[in-house]
């Protein structure tokens, strides 16, 4: 180490700052775009304020790598070659972390103690929500006395008003962990015979907003909340076995019921909501035009015009389920849209609120064993085929590249699931295979399912970090490397601070 040259080389360095204009680099974008990111930065104010407001968006499965596919998916929407594209939070505005997402049991998470570290501030067990260390998984009797308290109940404590919004059944995983306890995740509709130590989560969230401390909830999962003797609106007979509609009792209590965009646009600010949209999960953003269901950014914008009306401030949950179920069926395309749909929802989120007095979060609960294939050339299709490097200009050269099989390949592909290229031998319990031979036309494909190495029903998610983006008060506690369960740690602090 020259240490002799230490006070020379600061001088140097101090010298070529303040003369970086006349840098042969100079008058290159590059160059001009790291400047300005660089006084964007050091412009930004720390906001020390109270937050009055709390707003998470979650798309549930969008860790750093999913991400990074739907930026490009959205640049080369917009034109672009992609790469060089910048989603909402991605700007300098927004402080930002890595976050670490495993669960207390488990390197590779589940969506239900994620969420519920989010909700309570510590780590929790996998497919619990809301109960501590010593709760397991499956076993009622271990709820009474792990039962945690939630962030929701915190706030309204502080006459807040609390939303939660989901594409998913609103009865899954993320958005249950706003209001629900319980030993297993799956009783969305009911718990084990003899279980009395807590109910089921459909019978939560009512109780929840009969108790006054949940004022909204928008997603999917009427089903859970009718009886098997009941006609939902889709013509679906119910699934609830002990008799119970929660749909009339929540309207019974005065609750405001939607089921479809006709009496979502009816819905009125002077009375709880209660919105389901889909039996089961809300569809897909591909496959949303051919059904009777709000976008995500709908629903998010009618919640924060509802909770805006508490002069206290509010929480807000919103979560882009799907994202996380394409992710599941291997399938790039839809993974992306309903991406892009979580982008739409937290512009409007940003629109329709104000950064002085409300903390936004944008993160994720887990990532995805996603992967991204060869040195594609740039501007190679994030849906379709590996294109080469070019050797002038920015974009690839048009030409497939073929792996060793001479073949070519996706840019995006699964270490596991669906499209695994090994298949079962009929009567064998060994799988083989070879990667067939694809087409830039068939992987552009809605339905394509990306190909994949280890032979799965479903995908897996990943253990990998997920990041972390917020503007707000306090937004700036988020830095480095954290926990999971930090995050409701600087919700509380924003909302507490003198």
């Amino acid at each position: 180490m020259k240490f002799g040259s230490t006070i020379c080389t600061a001088a140097l360095i101090a010298a070529s700052a303040a003369s970086a204009q006349d840098l042969p680099q100079a008058s290159s974008e590059w160059f001009a775009a790291g400047q300005q990111h660089i006084a964007d930065i050091i412009a930004r104010q720390t906001n020390t304020g109270r937050a009055k407001n709390v707003i998470v968006l979650v798309a549930d499965g969008n860790g750093v790598g999913t991400n990074y596919a739907t930026r490009l998916f959205a640049g080369q929407k917009e034109g672009q070659l992609g790469e060089e594209h910048v989603l909402p939070y991605e700007t300098p505005e927004f402080h930002s972390a890595l976050v670490k997402t495993y669960n207390i049991n488990a390197q590779t998470p589940d969506s239900a103690p994620t969420a519920g570290a989010m909700n309570t501030g510590v780590k929790q067990r996998f497919n619990l929500i809301n109960l501590g260390g010593d709760a397991i998984h499956d076993d009622c009797s271990t709820v009474a006395g792990n039962e945690l308290t939630t962030f929701a109940e915190i706030v309204t404590g502080m006459d807040k008003s609390v939303g939660v919004v989901s594409t998913a059944r609103i009865t899954h995983a993320t958005p249950a962990a706003v209001y629900s306890k319980t030993a297993n995740r799956n009783w969305e509709d009911a718990v084990p015979e003899g279980c009395t130590a807590q109910k089921d989560i459909a019978t939560q969230l009512v109780d929840a907003m009969e108790a006054g401390y949940i004022d909204l909830a928008m997603g999917g999962g009427r089903r859970h909340f009718a009886p098997e003797t009941v006609t939902t609106e889709e013509g679906k007979n119910g699934k609830r076995k002990d008799g119970m509609n929660l749909i009339e009792k929540a309207k019974g209590m005065g609750v405001q019921y939607a089921w479809n965009t006709a009496t979502f646009g009816e819905l009125t600010m002077d009375a709880p909501v209660l919105a389901l949209f889909n039996d089961s999960h809300m569809e897909y953003e591909a496959d949303r035009a051919d059904v009777d269901e709000p976008s995500l950014a709908d629903m998010t914008k009618k919640a924060i015009e509802f909770l805006s009306q508490n002069d206290n401030g509010f929480y807000l949950e919103v979560e882009a389920g799907r994202v996380d179920h394409a992710n599941h069926d291997g399938n790039a395309y839809r993974t992306l849209t309903d991406g892009l749909a979580f982008m739409d929802a937290v512009k409007i989120a940003d629109e329709l609120t104000n950064d002085e007095d409300t903390l936004i979060i944008v993160t994720a609960d887990h990532e995805h064993a996603i992967a991204f294939n060869g040195y594609c050339g740039r501007g190679s299709d994030i849906l379709g085929l590996c294109m080469g490097v070019s050797k002038q200009g920015d974009k690839h050269n048009g030409k497939p590249l073929l792996a060793a099989d001479e073949k070519p390949y996706t840019v995006i592909g699964y270490l596991n699931g669906v499209g695994s290229v090994l298949k079962k031998e009929d009567g064998a319990n060994d799988y083989s295979g070879s990667r067939p031979d694809l087409t830039q036309e068939e992987a552009l494909d809605i339905d394509y399912n990306q190909q994949a190495l280890i032979p799965m029903s479903s995908e897996t998610h990943s253990g990998e970090d997920v990041a972390v983006y917020a503007k707000g008060p306090w937004a700036h506690l988020f830095d480095g490397t954290i926990e999971q369960n930090v995050i409701f740690h600087v919700m509380y602090h924003a909302v507490n601070v003198e």
